[in-house]
């Protein structure tokens, strides 16, 4: 590993900035996917599943978003909600760690998935790398394409067929094309706040392209759509999907601006906290009770 932080702060101080980096309030998005993903199967706890769902903390969350911030920094300079608890700002002479970083806590268990799951499960999770890595990197990079930026964030929900795949169970497909379609809903709308940055910087994004007014509609579509899903399995998972996106929806068509798509990222954030726990209460008294799956 390159030693110019490393020499400069300790090893703690390097840790924590990694950390940040990866934005753990968005670490939600892979852990509970996968530990849903997991409960789908019917069980609470299934040993097997404990190495993709360590994979899912840091390791996977510091390969999306280290390599958006090391492709970004230009945008990232400008945007001043970054630096905070919403995302790293980092300087030049970080990204060769970062990419180091990346690789050092991949690699070994991609190497370890190789040997111990089976096919299928090993390539949804290429599936699920490539998709992040090609969203920041070039030359694909999903992000500065409209509409491809949001549907490629269908990836989010990937756990849900990757853990099962790797425990030898047929995923829940109604409730893995719900998420992918919910994921899809949520990209562009948390992209209202930053607008006016990724306009400046010739960034097409569907924010971009549709406005606030036009993301509204775009992310309350594919949210009841999501939600007609996710009623196949729950309707009450349905029903608290729904009023979530619609409390989000209605209140950015009220004042369709990017100063409103910022104070409602909060919320937004506090989205899949307050739908998987539910979620995830219901899933785990109907395993305990014996009526799932």
């Amino acid at each position: 590993m390159p030693p110019t932080l490393t020499s400069r702060v300790g090893i703690s101080a390097v840790l924590g900035r990694l950390v940040h980096i990866s934005r753990p309030v968005l670490w939600i998005n892979t852990i509970g996917t996968g530990v849903v993903g997991m409960w789908l199967t019917g069980t609470l706890l299934d040993v097997r599943a404990l190495p993709v769902i360590l994979w899912l903390t840091l390791p996977f969350n510091l390969l999306i978003y280290g390599v958006n911030d090391i492709y970004d920094q230009e945008t990232d300079a400008a945007n001043p909600r970054k630096g905070s608890i919403e995302g790293a700002r980092i300087v030049p002479s970080e990204a060769r760690l970062i990419a180091w970083a990346v690789a050092v806590t991949n690699l070994p268990f991609l190497v370890w998935f190789a040997l111990a799951l089976p096919p299928a499960a090993i390539a949804a999770m290429l599936l699920y790398a490539g998709v992040f890595v090609f969203y920041s990197a070039p030359p694909l990079r999903f992000k500065a394409r409209p509409f491809l930026d949001a549907l490629s964030n269908a990836a989010y929900a990937l756990p849900l067929v990757i853990v099962p795949l790797a425990l030898g169970v047929a995923p829940v497909w109604p409730v893995a094309a719900g998420l992918m379609a919910w994921s899809v809903a949520k990209h562009p709308f948390d992209a209202v706040q930053d607008i006016v940055e990724d306009r400046a910087a010739g960034i097409a994004t569907t924010a971009v392209r549709l406005g606030p007014a036009g993301v509204a509609a775009w992310s309350g579509a594919w949210w009841v759509l999501s939600s007609v899903l996710f009623a196949l399995v729950s309707l009450p998972v349905a029903a608290v999907n729904l009023v979530i996106a619609g409390i989000l929806v209605a209140r950015l068509l009220r004042d369709p601006t990017p100063a409103t798509g910022h104070r409602l990222y909060r919320l937004s954030v506090a989205f899949p906290y307050v739908a998987g726990s539910f979620t995830g209460v219901l899933l785990t008294v109907g395993i305990y009770l014996g009526r799932f799956p």
